[in-house]
């Protein structure tokens, strides 16, 4: 099959799916949105690779804290996506991560080409702007809520399969009448990529990281965090006597946020911008505690994609995060701490984190209890299976004979 998978933050696990149908003798390109600032996976080809990896849109970066702004550029992005699919002449497309306004109009297009379309549904976009428009944002943003929605209502409508990342997407598929065309596939992290690493490593040499005691966070930080809590993590652990420093890997607008807080309270902190790929390892390597956040309104169906990298480093991990979240309790098997994303949780998530780091044993064992669970729950061939499945289906080669969840140990 020619299959176009499109994954517009250029996560790792998508970029391995995307050789793994190589290996099984498809011709796919891998394309991701180059003007999106996030950490990504290893989004070039290796020796020997006949994956082509293409980028989409590398001008001006994506405006993160203008709503409006942004939405005009996503419109533009949308346009070159289009552009791009339409050149390639894929037989199947694979999206995942799309905003709506780009996703609605690479659907459309592909409707008048016929071009079938499979939806990854990693995040319910419009459910979790309308969550927020009640308390964060304005009222207009409601408005908004209502036309994403339609969006992406209408998207799922038109995919001719539907990949949802945690049961908890059912409900949503339900009412959107869609249900009977979901298949429920839980990311995973790419385990031969992400290896634990000693955590006196040369990266944390640089860095003047190996004789301190460290909080790290690698990831993105939007609109389903709170920036603050990090620092006051720290604070809080530092107020239990333990000399501990912040690392926060990032880019975009909670880095002032952080860097005030952390002067604020007298927090030593490391702020640095999304490193190298290559370097992720040593990068997680150098946390001795490594921590998630995702806010309530988020955190029913959005699986923060940094935790199972955690995992996968070999390290504890402490999550500020709704508990019935699929990644808490992935969090909570590894041995990890799981409290609610409120300045209230802290105090208890300080004085856990405080004993971790007094107990070097321990903290060796739950890291290794991490990766442990890593190898056991993120195995590619079975998911890569399931998705050559529903894209084979979806051009019309074969027809699946059952519904499949990889999430249902009974299947």
């Amino acid at each position: 099959m020619r299959i176009l998978v499109f994954d517009f933050s250029g996560h790792p696990f998508q970029a391995q799916l995307s050789r793994e149908l190589v290996r099984r003798g498809h011709d796919v390109v891998h394309s991701w949105c180059a003007a999106y600032v996030s950490g990504r996976g290893q989004l070039a080809a290796k020796p020997g690779e006949t994956v082509r990896f293409e980028p989409v849109s590398t001008g001006r970066s994506i405006a993160k804290t203008s709503y409006l702004r942004r939405s005009l550029q996503e419109v533009r992005l949308g346009l070159d996506l289009v552009r791009h699919v339409l050149r390639r002449r894929p037989e199947v497309v694979l999206v995942a991560n799309t905003p709506i306004p780009m996703l609605v109009m690479l659907g459309a297009v592909l409707a008048v080409r016929r071009t079938p379309f499979v939806l990854w549904h990693q995040d319910a976009q419009a459910l979790a702007v309308s969550r927020l428009a009640g308390t964060k944002l304005s009222p207009v943003f409601g408005v908004l809520a209502r036309v994403l929605g339609w969006g992406e209502r209408w998207a799922s409508r038109r995919a001719k399969a539907v990949v949802a990342i945690t049961p908890a997407f059912l409900a949503v598929h339900e009412e959107w009448g869609t249900a009977d065309k979901v298949t429920v596939i839980p990311n995973w992290a790419p385990l031969d990529e992400i290896t634990p690493r000693p955590r006196d490593n040369d990266w944390a040499a640089r860095h003047d990281l190996v004789t301190e005691r460290t909080l790290l966070y690698s990831g993105t930080l939007g609109l389903k965090h709170d920036p603050e809590l990090l620092v006051g993590l720290a604070a809080a652990v530092r107020g239990h006597g333990t000399p501990v420093r912040l690392v926060v890997v990032n880019e975009g607008p909670a880095e002032p946020v952080v860097r005030a807080a952390a002067e604020r309270h007298g927090v030593p902190l490391t702020l640095l911008p999304f490193q190298a790929y290559d370097d992720l390892p040593d990068v997680l390597a150098a946390g001795d505690l490594l921590v998630v956040l995702l806010e309530q309104d988020a955190g029913e169906f959005s699986v923060p994609s940094k935790t199972l990298s955690y995992l996968a480093a070999g390290r504890p991990v402490l999550g500020l995060m709704p508990p019935e979240n699929l990644a808490a309790r992935l969090i909570a098997d590894a041995g990890g701490y799981v409290a609610g994303p409120h300045r209230s949780a802290l105090a208890a998530a300080a004085a856990w984190a405080d004993r971790l780091l007094r107990d070097p044993a321990r903290l060796a064992q739950l890291g290794s209890e991490s990766r442990a669970l890593a190898e056991r729950e993120f195995g590619l061939a079975r998911s890569a299976e399931e998705f050559e499945r529903i894209l084979t289906a979806a051009v019309g080669r074969w027809i699946p004979d059952r519904p499949f969840s990889v999430a249902d140990p009974s299947s």
